[in-house]
């Protein structure tokens, strides 16, 4: 017949997944410190569980002698043959101890040791669970508030939102459903716990990988997410299969895909956007639902410069910068969106200084511009085996106007210093004229 305290540990193991084992050492250790603070500290004691009484026994190993100086330590020689009929003075013997003798003070001791242990084993437990759920989704109930910070109830443990993760723009009362992203899970002295976020970009991504079986199935990507927190998003996507529309399986049949995220997310739209090898198409479907009309690209400095009419210019930008931002955090590209209007004044200028440049007239001019030569320190820096790789440029073209480029500056810089010098003299002599009596 299975005893008491078996059937006890038994039921501990199976409603709270402690094992039989983490619960018999907790009670071993528990007697053992018990039965030390009644003894003494340098009493030798041992604890063992007997399978067959389910009944944790404790021994007192005393030294066999002649006569007993040390009561806690020592037992007689005849005591000891009464126990062991093989016992000699000297040997070191194991006397069972009684338990019910240790008092109201040595089981409340107990008590407090098993109850820490079951903790730690508890908090354990819960730690090893959750390490490899990081980036999961959880869902839990709001069960309290600790100043700004969110209590969510995740089961059998507690996870915490804090206010950094939270969307300013939701609110929850006690007992409201909430689904959050796992953004780590640590170790503490309380136990382990479990932070959670609603802001995190990975929190939409794991949403749509609910939605969209083909997201699951591997055969769509997300590629990139990125969030305004509760107001917009914009996620790249892209399929490794030929048949499959990326962005129509992510909006579903009526949207019903795409609305059940936003929904999740109380109002937070979200632009699909397909994702592109060339950066160039990238950032232009990147910036929808805005019309661009031309694109500079500049690869080494990972920059581009985009130009859209007047008309779609509100929109590149969005409200507050807010479309440009998104783009520029989903593509990772520096993005200058400039009006028709703007870039035609710009380039009226730039031919200006262009033609002021010996040797180049205004065909030339609006070569080099076509080729992203704006200023006279671009063609200055230039390579001339560059140069003389465009079109109407020859070798010894690219070589003169290298050269003239740097005339330009060497002698636009040395008029800035007459004027800078000129102006200090201007100062000078007011300064005096002020100074006369």
């Amino acid at each position: 017949m299975i005893s008491e305290l078996n059937r006890i540990l038994e039921e501990i193991k199976r409603d709270r997944g402690i094992e039989k084992e983490v619960l018999v050492e907790a009670l071993e250790v528990a007697l053992i410190t018990a039965a030390k603070k009644k003894y003494g500290p340098k009493a030798e004691i041992e604890a063992r569980f007997n399978e067959e009484t389910g009944t944790i026994e404790l021994f007192q190993f005393k030294n066999v002698v002649k006569r007993v100086k040390h009561k806690s330590l020592e037992i007689k020689l005849e005591e000891a043959k009464e126990l062991d009929t093989e016992a000699e003075i000297g040997d070191s013997l194991g006397v069972a101890m009684n338990t019910e003798d240790f008092g109201r003070i040595t089981a409340q001791t107990v008590k407090q040791i098993i109850t820490q242990k079951l903790r730690d084993a508890e908090g354990e437990n819960i730690f090893n669970d959750f390490k490899d759920r990081k980036t999961d989704l959880v869902t839990g109930t709001v069960q309290h508030f600790e100043r700004d910070h969110i209590i969510v109830n995740l089961g059998r443990t507690e996870g915490i939102l804090p206010v950094q993760e939270q969307i300013r723009t939701e609110s929850y009362k006690q007992g409201d459903r909430i689904k959050a992203y796992i953004l780590d899970v640590k170790k503490t002295p309380r136990g382990p716990q479990i932070i959670l976020s609603r802001t995190y970009p990975g929190l939409v991504l794991r949403l749509f990988e609910i939605e969209v079986p083909e997201i699951r199935e591997g055969i769509v990507k997300i590629v990139n997410v990125a969030r305004e927190p509760g107001v917009r998003a914009k996620i790249s996507v892209l399929s490794y299969d030929k048949d499959v529309d990326p962005v129509g399986a992510c909006v579903g049949a009526k949207g019903s895909r795409v609305q059940s995220v936003v929904q999740e997310l109380k109002g937070e739209k979200i632009d699909i956007i397909p994702w592109e090898e060339d950066p160039a198409k990238f950032i232009c479907n990147a910036l929808a639902p805005a019309v661009i009309s031309e694109v500079i690209i500049d690869k080494e400095k990972k920059s581009i410069d985009v130009i859209v009419t007047d008309e779609q210019l509100s929109l590149a930008i969005g409200k507050k910068g807010l479309n440009v931002r998104l783009a520029v955090k989903l593509t990772g590209w520096k993005v200058d969106i400039k009006s028709r209007s703007k870039v035609e004044i710009l380039s009226k200028e730039v031919y200006k200084e262009l033609l002021s440049i010996q040797g180049i007239g205004e065909i030339t001019a609006e070569i080099l511009y076509k080729e992203g030569f704006f200023t006279p320190h671009d063609l200055a820096i230039a390579d001339t085996d560059e140069l003389s790789q465009i079109s109407g440029i020859g070798k010894k073209k690219a070589v003169k106007i290298k050269q003239a480029a740097e005339k330009y500056l060497i002698k636009r810089s040395q008029k800035e210093v007459e004027a800078e010098v000129k102006k200090l003299e201007t100062s000078n002599e007011l300064d005096l004229k002020d100074d006369r009596p």
